[in-house]
């Protein structure tokens, strides 16, 4: 039933991409979880990244956390995770708890660790609906299936740890 599916997804009706949706944009939110936003510069691995990206990215430090703000109004295969961003980067990663913030929203967890230190990530997707997702592929897969207009964006939050 699987097979049949994934067979038939390239048949589904998609809707356009929007050739304005950059024009749309909202612009960076001012805080996060109450906190103030400070936005930083992104490195030239993240500049490299944003170049090809169908959206806008931004990093951001709440003085305690670094924040990297994603925001697309286009489905992308190129809406990566963190998990494999990091992993990319060669760390090592573990798997952490589906964590739940103060709203109820679903965000993936995990650790990212090399020699020098170690890192506890969370990431969420979602759109201005209320929908939220905590991995790439099940948002794809909604945005696929029409169950989602977005625009959408992607915080994935980034905190050292024994700092």
């Amino acid at each position: 039933m699987l097979c049949v599916t994934a067979a038939l997804v390239p048949f589904l009706p998609v809707k356009p991409i929007q050739r304005d949706a950059l024009e749309r944009f909202p612009g960076w939110p001012a805080q996060f979880d109450g906190n103030p936003l400070q936005q930083l510069e992104l490195s030239e691995r993240e500049q490299r990244f944003a170049r090809d990206f169908p959206g806008r990215i931004a990093r951001f430090t709440d003085g305690e956390r670094e924040l990297i703000i994603r925001w697309t109004a286009q489905r992308s295969s190129t809406l990566s995770s963190a998990w494999d961003c990091f992993h990319g980067l060669g760390y090592r990663l573990n798997f952490g708890p589906m964590r739940r913030d103060q709203q109820g929203y679903p965000w993936r967890t995990f650790e990212a660790s090399n020699p020098s230190e170690t890192l506890q990530v969370l990431e969420r997707i979602y759109d201005d609906a209320g929908q939220s997702w905590t991995d790439t592929s099940s948002w794809y897969w909604a945005v696929l299936l029409g169950k989602t207009d977005g625009p959408w964006w992607v915080v994935t939050i980034v905190e050292k740890q024994g700092a």
